[in-house]
């Protein structure tokens, strides 16, 4: 959906405009705000949910403008920094703008289909059983190319000596009280105390509406793609990918027999008209909403609103995988689709593994209730149990605020290492690529001058001892664009540097 820049129009519209924000700008004043201070919701979320909820709900209109934040400090009796945190957030995601001098105001870009909330909605159906067969993949899968350890793979994380000391002592606690409930079979769901921790970070971090008894703990991102693939009920199980995407789970869904439906991405993240009108009775729809893989734009929250308001008509679903939300370098991260759902229709899928170490094996996904119980048959139908040890250690971990301590420390680690890889790029290849530093994610994108093949230069920086991934490959229907893709966050600042030398020999040739 096309944004409008109100402080570009001609004369005449702009003094309309104008004439509309004075017209409704004391509504906001009047509007009942409060915070709670018996609840452990920090002051500034509280004060950003009841904004979005106002906006969303049309108790404030577009063009609105919202009160100073002096104003509304003194109003709810809290800090300015609390208000101005809110504020950020709002206009983050899009329900906001501002104009300097002028003050911040409603955004007017939410689409009508959203907006018509108290209408029919139609719920994803109910799965009856879950699916068990899988049919042919259609493509190697080259399994080994995880495995490799050269700088620049995606997908490798860091530990710190202080998150390493505490894992040893945990794992020791963990087996020196060793109880019966790991000699038997556990809760195929997952340990209580694991689900209630992951559903107490995902509520307070992303944003999350949801309950213990709706998370699902899987061996990660891909085990619940699984899952889903093999709950999804219908011939043909036509969905939405995103196209560049991410090339995994589309072979999971093939695998499942599900048909694929690419659906181009642009700067505001998937393009939704376009994948209505290809495939407006599509199943579901897999997306990276808040880090598309591999492009890292955002979502923009007009396209969540008009994908929302599709899946709530047609009752598909939405599957939301939130990889690497942890690590956002520029503010707080965007809050999750999820929590914009209303009607059951989002899946949300996240991992440990890339917050803590690919090893662990540990994931999850939040399930509406309709779904829960297909899902948990399914899950246990696949291997009955996550190990009751390691999560019994991760528990442990996020209920004594280890990993969130683990999570502050590497999201500033690979902060530098991003910096880093940006600055040895600019200087020994700046004339061959481009590149800016993305706001999150533990990856970046390199775009390619003009007749540099990114197949090629992968192939040749292998040679050379660096892995870089051609993101061409990642494309099925949509116009390539030559880039390479390279992982930052498991590789120390001081290898940095030379690799990239590496890569430079391998240009030159």
């Amino acid at each position: 959906m096309r944004h409008t820049n109100y402080f570009s129009l001609d004369p005449d519209r702009a003094a309309v405009f104008e004439d509309t924000v004075k017209s409704r700008q004391s509504w906001s004043e009047l509007y009942s705000f409060e915070v709670d201070r018996a609840t452990d919701t920090p002051l500034f979320h509280q004060i950003y949910l009841q904004f979005r909820s106002a906006i969303l709900s049309g108790a404030l209109r577009p063009a609105t403008r919202l009160p100073s934040t002096r104003e509304l400090a003194t109003r709810l009796g809290v800090s300015r920094s609390a208000v101005v945190s809110a504020f950020e957030q709002l206009l983050a995601e899009g329900y906001a703008f501002g104009k300097k001098g002028a003050g911040t105001f409603v955004a007017s870009e939410l689409p009508e289909p959203f907006k018509r909330t108290h209408g029919r909605r139609k719920r994803p159906a109910a799965a009856t059983k879950p699916a068990a067969s899988f049919g042919d993949h259609g493509g190697f899968v080259d399994v080994t190319a995880q495995r490799d350890e050269r700088p620049f793979n995606l997908g490798r994380t860091l530990v710190d000596a202080r998150t390493a000391e505490v894992w040893r002592k945990l794992s020791a606690r963990s087996l020196r009280f060793f109880g019966r409930h790991h000699l038997g079979y556990g809760d195929p769901q997952g340990m209580p105390e694991l689900r209630k921790s992951v559903c107490d970070y995902l509520q307070a971090a992303r944003g999350v509406r949801c309950e213990p008894d709706q998370v699902v703990i899987t061996a990660g991102t891909q085990q619940a793609v699984d899952i889903v693939a093999r709950v999804m009920q219908g011939p043909g199980k036509e969905v939405w990918v995103e196209d560049p995407g991410y090339s995994l789970t589309r072979l999971a869904l093939v695998a499942a027999g599900a048909k694929l439906c690419p659906i181009p991405v642009d700067r505001h993240g998937i393009n939704v008209t376009e994948g209505i009108r290809r495939a407006a009775k599509a199943r579901a729809v897999f997306i990276t909403s808040s880090h598309q893989f591999p492009t890292g734009v955002p979502l923009s929250m007009a396209r969540r609103l008009e994908l929302l308001a599709w899946a709530r008509e047609s009752g598909a679903w939405i599957v939301e995988d939130d990889y690497a939300s942890e690590f956002r370098y520029g503010g707080r991260p965007l809050a999750s689709l999820q929590g914009l759902d209303e009607a059951g229709c989002v899946i949300y899928v996240g991992t440990l593994n890339k917050a803590l170490f690919p090893g662990l094996r540990l994931g999850y996904l939040v399930a509406p209730r309709s779904l829960l119980r297909a899902f948990v048959t399914t899950r246990y139908l696949m291997d009955r149990q996550p190990s009751s040890l390691c999560q019994a250690i991760v528990a442990a971990l996020m209920e004594e605020g280890h990993f969130a301590a683990h999570i502050r420390r590497m999201r500033e680690a690979y902060r530098n290492q991003r910096d880093a890889l940006v600055v040895a790029l600019s200087r020994r290849l700046g004339n061959h690529l481009t590149v800016e530093a993305p706001d999150q994610g533990m990856h970046l994108v390199a775009y390619t001058r003009p007749g540099l093949p990114d197949v090629a230069i992968e192939r040749r920086a292998r040679e050379h001892g660096v892995v870089v991934r051609a993101m061409s490959r990642l494309y099925l229907e949509a116009q390539p664009k030559s880039a390479l893709i390279l992982g930052f966050s498991g590789y120390p600042q001081q290898i940095i540097a030379p690799a990239i030398s590496r890569l430079a020999r391998a240009f030159e040739q």
